[in-house]
């Protein structure tokens, strides 16, 4: 399924509730939904700078596609993440890099955020574009799977 069609899943899917509240209690589920990393995970080398809560982003290259393990401490951020996760996992690096996240604003997220929660998500955005960068140059050179950097 390409990124496109899983952001299109999640408009759906958040536009069945009615008002902000609502929204607001699917994103923490998801947020709880969202598989936490191991503690050794946890580490300076995957937290986002920027966020005003810790959150960590773990990629790897499986098959040529990349693939995000996420947590954070606060559980809208970790909701947030997991939005993230969900959309840009298991995307070549290419697609990473061409799609926009404006799904976000479809949803209502990027509405209901303070200045420091918006400021996050920006540096949430980056860190998978960064990876894709990353990871670009390893499929170049012919490199199909990979660890963390």
């Amino acid at each position: 399924m390409d990124l496109p069609t899983r952001a299109n899943i999640l408009i759906d899917e958040f536009g069945q509730f009615n008002d902000w509240e609502d929204r607001y209690r699917h994103l923490i589920q998801k947020g709880k939904n969202l598989s936490d990393i191991s503690e050794e995970l946890q580490t300076e080398k995957f937290k986002i700078n920027g966020c005003q809560s810790q959150v960590w982003l773990v990629p790897s290259l499986k098959d040529g596609k990349i693939q995000f393990e996420a947590s954070s401490d606060a559980m809208i951020v970790k909701g947030i993440i997991s939005l993230l996760v969900e959309v840009y996992s298991n995307a070549t690096p290419e697609e990473i890099l061409s799609f926009e996240p404006d799904y976000l604003k479809k949803i209502g997220i990027t509405d209901h955020l303070s200045m420091n929660r918006t400021n996050g998500l920006a540096s949430m955005i980056k860190q998978i574009k960064m990876y894709g960068v990353a990871y670009q140059a390893l499929v170049a050179k012919g490199v199909q799977n990979a660890d963390h950097p």
